[in-house]
């Protein structure tokens, strides 16, 4: 499988045409959770499961608060299971990097 060209731009820090989203869910699903738009998000919903997608959102450490709540919203689940959602883990990335 292959990133669709309009998802590439979301990769900025690498040479998307060499991206093997496959190898690397994680990433890819991350990304377009906190940038994608409606056709990103249907490129996604297509090639991955909804529960890979969850298990991503759960664990991310990458998502801002903004994208996280609608995620939540979106796939009805509960904030407490969100990482990135947690005031430890809020206040953990203040901690290391307050710039």
């Amino acid at each position: 499988m292959k990133v669709p060209r309009n998802v590439k731009k979301y990769f900025w820090e690498i040479d998307a045409k060499k991206l093997n989203p496959d190898k690397y869910p994680e990433y890819v699903i991350a990304r377009i959770l906190e940038y994608g738009d409606r056709e990103d998000v249907a490129w996604m919903l297509k090639h991955y499961s909804r529960n890979q997608i969850i298990k991503i959102l759960e664990n991310s450490r990458n998502l801002s608060q903004k994208s996280a709540n609608y995620w939540v919203e979106y796939f009805d689940l509960p904030r407490r299971k969100i990482l990135c959602l947690q005031k430890q883990f809020r206040g953990l990335s203040r901690a290391i990097w307050n710039y």
